[in-house]
C-alpha cells in the first residue's frame, strides 16, 4: 500500500489526512505535533470556522506551503456559481494561501428540501472548473454527495470530480457510493473513518484488530485504506496522531476484510443530504 493517492488529473495526495473538525486548529502546538508525527494534508472548511487558526498555526509552525497539502469546502448557504467563487476567496484569505490542493462543494444540497439543488451544484461546479482551469486549485471534488447527486451534477460538467469526501467507516461503508465512485475515477475520502464510540468499542473489531497487534482505530483506517479510500482522522493527543500514521505495516485479509463489510450498520452519524432530519 503506496502512502500516497493518485487523483484522476495525476495530482498525488498523501494517503492519510489530519480532519480539523471541531479540531483545536487555534493551537499552533497542536498543528506543529501533527506536522512532527508526519502529516502533510490538513482538511478544513468554511463551516469549520478554523480556516484562519489553521493558516496562522501552520505559518507560525513555519511550514512550507509547497510542501502542505490543503483542502477546504464551500458550505450549502455558499451554493451557487458567484456564491461558490466569493467562497474560495474568503477560504484563501483566511487560509493565508494563494491557492488551494482541493477544494469540495460541501453537501450536495441545501437544507430547503424544495430548492433546485441540481442547478445549484451545476453553477457551483461552472464556478470549480474555472477556478481549476485558472490554476487556483489543483484539484476539485465533492462531499457528502451520493450516486444520484454525482449522476445529475456529470450530465452537464466539462470535468468529472476528483474526490468524494463520504462518511465511511466499519459499520457504515457505503458500499454502493465507494464503487461508483471507483467506476467514474472519483477518490473517496472518508470523515469520520473511526466512527463513534460504538465502533471503537465493538467486541468484534476489538478482537479482530487484537489478531493484527494493533488499535481498532489503526484497524479502521487500515480498512479505508484497503478499500481505496482516503481516510481522514482526527486527534489533538501526539501519540494518537503517530498511531493513525502507523498503519502501512499490516494488511487485513481478505475473509476479515469481507467480515468487516457485512457487520449490521451501526455508528453512523445520523446525516443524510436528502433526509437532513433523518437520525440513526
Amino acid at each position: 500500500m503506496m502512502e500516497n493517492f493518485t487523483l484522476s488529473n495525476g495530482v498525488s495526495i498523501p494517503a492519510v489526512g489530519y480532519g480539523t473538525y471541531l479540531a483545536d486548529c487555534d493551537s499552533a502546538a497542536v498543528v506543529e505535533n501533527a506536522l512532527r508525527a508526519g502529516y502533510r494534508h490538513f482538511d478544513t472548511a468554511s463551516f469549520y470556522g478554523n480556516e484562519a487558526e489553521l493558516g496562522r498555526a501552520l505559518q507560525q509552525c513555519g511550514a512550507a506551503r509547497s510542501a502542505l497539502f490543503l483542502t477546504s469546502k464551500l458550505w450549502k448557504t455558499e451554493l451557487g456559481y458567484r456564491q461558490a467563487l466569493d467562497a474560495f476567496e474568503r477560504s484563501l484569505e483566511k487560509l493565508g494561501t494563494d491557492y488551494l490542493d482541493l477544494y469540495l462543494i460541501h453537501w450536495p444540497r441545501p437544507d430547503d428540501l424544495t430548492a433546485e439543488w441540481a442547478e445549484l451544484d451545476r453553477g457551483t461546479w461552472r464556478a470549480l472548473e474555472e477556478l481549476y482551469h485558472a490554476g487556483r486549485v489543483r484539484a476539485i471534488g465533492v462531499s457528502n454527495f451520493l450516486p444520484h447527486h454525482l449522476r445529475s451534477l456529470m450530465e452537464t460538467a466539462e470535468i468529472t470530480p476528483m474526490v468524494n469526501q463520504i462518511e465511511f467507516h466499519p459499520g457504515y461503508p457505503q458500499t454502493w457510493n465507494v464503487e461508483f465512485c471507483k467506476a467514474h475515477g472519483i477518490l473517496p475520502e472518508a470523515w469520520s473513518p473511526l466512527g463513534r464510540t460504538r465502533v471503537l468499542d465493538d467486541p468484534f473489531l476489538r478482537e479482530l484488530a487484537a489478531g493484527y497487534g494493533k488499535s481498532v482505530a489503526q484497524l479502521c483506517l487500515r480498512f479505508a485504506l484497503q478499500r481505496g479510500v482516503l481516510p481522514l482522522p482526527k486527534s489533538s493527543a501526539p501519540e494518537r496522531m503517530a498511531a493513525n500514521l502507523d498503519v502501512f505495516d499490516f494488511t487485513i485479509s481478505d475473509t476479515d476484510m469481507d467480515r468487516i463489510l457485512t457487520l449490521p450498520q451501526f455508528g453512523w452519524s445520523g446525516l443524510h443530504p436528502d433526509f437532513p432530519k433523518r437520525q440513526p
